[in-house]
């Protein structure tokens, strides 16, 4: 939670500076983390257990549709984050679907998914931490945005 707490404020800086794709990512899915804990802490208890999976599968749904917007947005920024969102979209509604409809097998898939996602993540972050550090691509990513 707090760490998605940190995300949220990273997004809030990154709209404060003019970086609207990277502020609205991380505001998303800092909120997406955050909404996760309470409907998780707090409200999936009050949800009939038979409904808990629609519930779940129809909050990753509306998370799914805003990772596909967001994919549709980045294709100025790189191959890396266009890779990265689309394997995220993929994820959360793979996720939303076995969740909908009690599928453990598509969790699991999900869930492969989500490490490819994660594997991704971390590739396109170090990538550019290198770059801000050194002052040159030292990991390609791919930039798709003219000079």
């Amino acid at each position: 939670m707090f760490g998605r707490l940190t995300q949220l404020i990273a997004g809030v800086i990154q709209l404060r500076t003019g970086n609207t794709f990277g502020g609205m990512l991380s505001c998303g899915f800092g909120t997406f983390w955050l909404s996760l804990f309470a409907i998780a802490q707090f409200f999936l208890k009050a949800v009939p257990l038979t409904q808990v999976g629609h519930a779940l599968g129809l909050f990753l749904y509306g998370f799914g549709i805003f990772s596909a917007i967001m994919l549709a947005a980045s294709f100025r920024t790189s191959i890396a984050v266009v890779v990265a969102l689309l394997l995220l979209t993929v994820t959360l509604f793979v996720l939303a679907a076995s969740n909908y409809g009690a599928s453990s097998g598509l969790i699991k898939t999900g869930g492969w998914i989500g490490l490819a996602v994660a594997a991704f993540a971390f590739y396109l972050s170090l990538a550019e931490v290198c770059e801000a550090s050194y002052g040159w691509e030292v990991l390609p990513v791919g930039h798709l945005a003219k000079k």
